[in-house]
Order: C-alpha cells, then structure tokens, then sequence
C-alpha cells in the first residue's frame, strides 16, 4: 500500500467525527484527501473554514461553502493533518507553511482530529525541520536566537506564507518538551508562531496504515 493511499484511509475515517455544523480544515496532502471525501458528504454540514487559500480554493472547487472564522463562531470540530506526532498526539506541523492559521482554527475548535499515514508517529519529536514564521524584519534575529537554543534554522528562501510572512525551518532539535520550547519560541520577539501543537494537541489521531486506519486518543 503506498503512503498516499494510506493517507486516503485517514482521510475517509475522519468523517466519523463530523457533527454537522462548521467544520474547520487544515492544509496538505492529506487534508485535500479529507476535502474530496468531504465534498461527498457536504449536505451534512453548514460549510467550513479553511487554514489556506490552497484548502479554500480546493473546497470551492467542490461547491463546499467557506466562511471566514470570525463569522463561524466556535468550531465543534478541526481536521488536519501533521508532520510528526508523538503518543502525547503533540504535534509538528507547518511543513506546507499554513501554522499561523493552523494553529488559530484549532485553538477555535472542540475537538481536533489529526489525520496522517502511519509514518509520521515517531517517538521524539524533532527529525522534521520544525517551521516557524517570523516577521520578515525578524528573520536574522530569531535565526540567531533559534540557533541558541540547539537548533540550525534555514530560511525556506523563495516562500512567503498567506499572512506575507517568512518561514525558518530549524533543524537538529530532539524536541522532549514540546509545551516548553512552544512557549519559549513564540515568546522570542518577531516570531509570529512555531510549528509545535503541544500546548493545543490533537484529540484525536487517525493513522492510515497497510491494516487499515488506526485511532488514537489523547490519554
């Protein structure tokens, strides 16, 4: 089974945990597996809020109604997907560059449903670069203040994110508290958020596998 069909099993599992209403939507390959499933099912729910333009644009594509989150109120339910979680379903996430807004749907959700294929479970986070966005007049700085803290940041030349912003990918972090270095990297001066999700985690993660799509609950 390759790795794309096993994000498609994560992606159609997630329906399960609709509850009607406003649904919140991430950004990546395995979320637009979710939007095509969800395109399927739109008579259930009211419409969706979307964590990138990519995601918006692909969902009206199939007739799925976008709202903006100020006017959706409280979400019952975020579906997304992640770079890398551990057991504790802390998360990386950001490879695409959609954190910021990320991060800002799942804060305003219920429930958050995290879909990915197998892989991405690891025991420590840290093996994937670790993005975070910075004002673009913040980028040396915190380039500096990053490499402080045992990391090598490298600025993904060439990409701005949807909030005009930049992204430094820092690599060499062996990551054993997520809820720490969250807080002390989004505390650092023109940072405008990191790519952890500890001190927001999932509820929920659903792993695409070759024996089908497995769940796990945040303990």
């Amino acid at each position: 089974m390759t790795q794309d069909e096993m994000k498609r099993l994560a992606a159609i599992a997630a329906l399960d945990y609709l509850e009607g209403g406003i649904v919140g939507v991430g950004t990546g390959s395995t979320v637009n597996h979710f939007i095509d499933q969800l395109a399927a099912v739109k008579d259930r729910i009211e419409g969706a809020v979307s964590s990138s333009e990519a995601s918006t644009a692909r969902m009206q594509q199939h007739g799925i109604r976008v709202l903006d989150l100020n006017d959706a109120g409280e979400l019952s339910i975020y579906v997304d997907g992640a770079d890398e979680s551990n057991h504790r379903l802390e998360l990386i996430k950001g490879g695409g560059g959609a954190l910021t807004r990320e991060k800002i749907v799942a804060a305003a959700s219920r429930k958050f449903v995290c879909i990915a294929d197998g892989s991405k479970l690891v025991e420590v986070l840290g093996k994937f670069p670790l993005p975070v966005e910075v004002i673009p007049m913040a980028r040396s700085y915190v380039a500096r203040e990053l490499t402080k803290l045992g990391g090598d940041p490298v600025w993904r030349e060439g990409f701005v994110t949807d909030n005009g912003n930049l992204i430094l990918d820092v690599q060499g972090l062996e990551i054993t508290d997520p809820r720490g270095l969250e807080q002390t990297i989004n505390n650092l001066a023109g940072v405008v958020t990191v790519g952890i999700f500890a001190l927001r985690p999932a509820d929920v993660l659903i792993l695409g596998t070759p024996g089908g799509a497995k769940t796990i609950t945040a303990a």
